[in-house]
């Protein structure tokens, strides 16, 4: 489910000319990128992540809307989101976590 999910939210992004999809190795490869920066990926456990300001994401887990990216036990990623409810619009999130990445703040 996921991975058609993610795909959907690939599919989404094809038409801007500043976003890549996939590429390289490891870490990020299949990501979406806006001027080669990450800003969303399927992880390697199939879980769909954004890159958000810490703020957005607080506000979505205080929500109960997912977690925060942890790619290993005990190494949370503050700026990575994973959304875990069904009322998460993937593709608007990927086009909040693009927007964020591309004015590059830090």
């Amino acid at each position: 489910m996921a991975n058609s999910k993610y795909s959907e939210v690939a599919q989404a992004f094809t038409r801007r000319t500043d976003v890549s999809f996939g590429g390289g190795k490891g870490f990020g490869s299949g990501a979406l990128k806006v001027n080669g920066k990450i800003f969303a990926m399927s992880s390697s456990k199939s879980e769909f992540v954004v890159k958000l300001p810490k703020n957005r994401i607080d506000e979505l887990l205080i929500s109960g809307m997912g977690k925060r990216f942890e790619p290993r036990p005990g190494m949370v990623m503050k700026e990575w989101f994973v959304p875990a409810d069904e009322r998460v619009d993937w593709i608007q999130l990927a086009k909040e976590a693009c927007d964020f990445v591309k004015r590059g703040e830090p």
